[in-house]
């Protein structure tokens, strides 16, 4: 975690090896450090965007060992059309290169149509005018508004990238415990149904043949007949997936208005939650794991043996 504020633009630093003698810098940038044509394209233009021993150089200059190589990973300003304004935050892990955060239900994850104050990158961007001005909001991933739990977001462009080039692998797990209507049958399985978009609706999906893959994996931990509380991992990562799927076998989520029945006074969303999420750290390698316990208003919904 960050515990004092970035004073510097963020940098990836490499140590030619004698086996990398005679590379070109181009070279040891895609092949070596794993830098994108698009993050290149965009810090070869910066004075400070490419330096060997601290000086500025081109991709065509070849390098030596014990060369020093350095690239500015921060964008190239901090300016962003995203209005920063304070929100509550409950921050897991942060550090110069991405942060994840326990998203509260009802906060929308990017700023659009009637929530451009009220977003998570509007509270994102406020925190870090604080402690990393050179911090801008590079999303991975997102939940639904009404999803709460883990989510990860980038703080630059290298980093998005690595990450999402994760996304849909082994190497990024997500874990989500939803309360659903009914009981499924059977208790655990598979859901692989695509999805498309759904008639006459911006909004709504349905699983359809023509629809995208879509594969959900589910497990039943605890049921009363009434309301189930359920474990599911993503294979895929379509609009409102689990939402659409557990529907489709039969057991929407409780509260949810758009694929079951809303019930207020129950819990005012789709009761989703985003529990674990492990990935591998975007400029390490280092493997990450974090989880978040049920919010409360979850909680409310199962006896307390289910828990």
């Amino acid at each position: 975690m960050m515990n004092e504020t970035a004073t510097s633009p963020r940098r990836l630093d490499h140590l030619v090896t004698e086996h990398q003698q005679g590379k070109t810098v181009y070279v040891l940038l895609r092949y070596v450090l794993g830098v994108s044509g698009t993050v290149l394209r965009r810090i070869k233009w910066l004075e400070d965007g490419i330096l060997l021993d601290g000086q500025r150089v081109t991709t065509r200059q070849t390098v030596s060992a014990g060369q020093l190589l350095s690239i500015r990973l921060s964008d190239p300003s901090a300016e962003t059309d995203i209005p920063p304004v304070p929100l509550p935050l409950s921050i897991v892990y942060e550090d110069r290169d991405m942060v994840v955060v326990n998203k509260a239900p009802g906060m929308p994850s990017h700023p659009g149509p009637g929530h451009w104050q009220d977003s998570l990158g509007n509270a994102l961007t406020a925190h870090w005018q604080v402690w990393d001005p050179w911090a801008v909001f590079h999303p991975v991933h997102r939940l639904d508004k009404g999803t709460s739990g883990l989510m990860v977001t980038a703080k630059h462009p290298f980093a998005q990238e690595q990450l999402k080039q994760q996304l849909h692998t082994e190497a990024f797990r997500r874990v989500y415990l939803a309360v659903c209507d009914g009981t499924p049958a059977p208790d655990s399985g598979t859901i692989d149904a695509p999805i498309a978009r759904a008639d006459s609706s911006v909004l709504k999906r349905a699983c359809a043949p023509e629809g995208m893959a879509a594969v959900t994996h589910y497990r039943t931990l605890f049921t009363d007949g009434r309301r189930s509380l359920v474990r599911l991992e993503l294979e895929t990562g379509r609009t409102h997936q689990i939402r659409v799927h557990m529907a489709h076998i039969g057991c929407p989520l409780t509260g949810d208005f758009l694929y079951g029945t809303e019930q207020p006074g129950l819990i005012a969303r789709p009761a989703l939650h985003s529990a674990e999420l492990s990935l591998l750290h975007p400029v390490t390698g280092e493997p990450l794991s974090f989880s978040a316990p049920l919010p409360e208003d979850i909680h409310r919904l199962l006896p307390s043996a289910a828990l």
